[in-house]
């Protein structure tokens, strides 16, 4: 026997053998932890993609003020049969425990309303578990907030399929700031022929297409979070019971009212058909039940007013149209209810009435042009001046050759014109 393994020793063939034999077992294990390895990466890939689509999930819910947590396990479908368990859940492995949701994250100067899901199974690995009382635990953490993604002064709040924002033609519209609707449409914003938007970002709830019309550097989003109504808590004032038309003619020239109203009041107008020139009471809230026409003629001055359109019967609320030819002089309130707001309609106006909204190089308009439930056509010619333009409307087409100026301070308008968009930030 000695004599054979003496023999076998001075033997390559032998040698090989022997050597083969020790090695067999790092060989085996070598590739049992490699099939392990790539098993766990697969394994916790999965998860964490279910524990990033369960976090954002979290944020839609909590920034609309609905249940975060409920949020969550909807998403993650836990657990989808109650009777027998999370075994049917969305990650296709059986969960440990429901998720865990965090929602105690404090806001942050870079995001708001964070949500932490923690989501963990346990798995057999293949070569692992013949050594392994347990299979090992596998942990997916994901933290998703709201993140400000600028501030946006031309708002569109139709909520349909249809386009919210149409820039065409040869405008020219410089915003020196940023676009948005809720259209959830594939073309929710477009500009096209020849015109040039310089407006960033240009978002959308829906889809927004790439064009040469969009000037460079500006940063498309499609996809986002819809954008609240800016004044969702501001609502018309009372309608007087005297009310009265105004109608002037070209050569007039007038301050009116004759006599300044008192702090706080109303004046209430029917119908409103400027042609000449009047310089309207400064700091008053003026209320027009019908149409609001300024014709070409017309010069229109006035410090610290707001405009509101409404009517008894909400639906009939009238329309404003300002002619290219008129020049205006018009700043809104720096305080006080209609804070920052040059022209209010009613909420409850009928969604076929269209706003045209005009100027020329003598135009000075400051303040927010309020529109939620209405059609506006934007048309300037170049000159146009806008100091702090906010506009909201339903619908928002903008025409002629315009060039729009915001030059507001951020804390007059505060928070209300900031858009937000989910992200994963941990």
């Amino acid at each position: 026997m000695i004599g054979f393994l003496k023999r076998l020793r001075r033997n390559e063939r032998g040698n090989v053998l022997i050597l083969t034999a020790f090695a067999m077992p790092m060989l085996i294990g070598s590739a049992g932890l490699a099939t392990d390895t790539i098993q766990w990466a697969l394994w916790k890939r999965q998860l964490q993609k279910a524990a990033d689509s369960a976090a954002i999930a979290g944020v839609y819910a909590r920034m609309a003020g609905q249940d975060a947590t409920a949020a969550v396990n909807y998403d993650v479908g836990y657990p989808n049969q109650p009777a027998t368990g999370p075994n049917n859940n969305r990650t296709g492995y059986s969960l440990l425990a429901a998720p865990a949701v965090d929602l105690a994250l404090p806001n942050t100067a870079d995001y708001i309303s964070p949500v932490r899901v923690q989501l963990r199974i346990q798995q057999t690995l293949p070569f692992s578990s013949m050594f392994l009382k347990n299979p090992p635990t596998i942990t997916a953490n994901a933290t998703a907030a709201g993140i400000e993604t600028g501030e946006y002064c031309a708002q569109a709040q139709i909520n349909t399929n249809a386009t919210g924002i149409t820039a065409g033609g040869n405008v020219n519209v410089n915003l020196r700031c940023g676009m948005i609707t809720n259209s959830t449409s594939m073309d929710a914003a477009v500009a096209f022929g020849s015109s040039v938007v310089a407006a960033s970002p240009v978002a959308a709830v829906g889809g927004l297409d790439t064009t040469d019309n969009w000037a460079r550097g500006t940063t498309l989003i499609p996809f986002t979070l819809a954008q609240p109504d800016p004044f969702a808590d501001i609502n018309p004032p009372a309608i007087p019971n005297s009310c009265t038309d105004f109608r002037d003619n070209p050569q007039s020239n007038q301050t009116w009212p004759a006599t300044a109203p008192p702090a706080g009041s109303v004046v209430c107008v029917r119908d409103w058909d400027s042609k000449g020139t009047v310089n309207l009471q400064p700091n008053t809230t003026y209320v027009v039940t019908g149409d609001m026409k300024v014709n070409s003629s017309a010069v229109v001055n006035c410090s610290g007013c707001t405009f509101v359109m409404t009517n008894s019967t909400p639906a009939n609320t009238g329309t404003l149209d300002i002619n290219g030819g008129a020049t205006l002089n018009l700043t809104a309130p720096t305080s006080g209810t209609y804070k920052g707001i040059l022209f209010y309609s009613d909420r409850n106006a009928s969604l076929n009435s269209v706003n045209k909204i005009n100027g020329n190089s003598s135009t000075n308009f400051s303040g927010a042009f309020y529109f939620p439930h209405q059609k506006v056509e934007f048309t300037g010619t170049a000159g146009v001046t806008f100091q702090c333009l906010k506009l909201v409307s339903w619908q928002l087409t903008f025409l002629g050759n315009s060039s729009i100026n915001n030059n507001c301070d951020p804390d007059w308008y505060g928070s209300r014109f900031r858009g937000r968009q989910v992200r994963l930030v941990a």
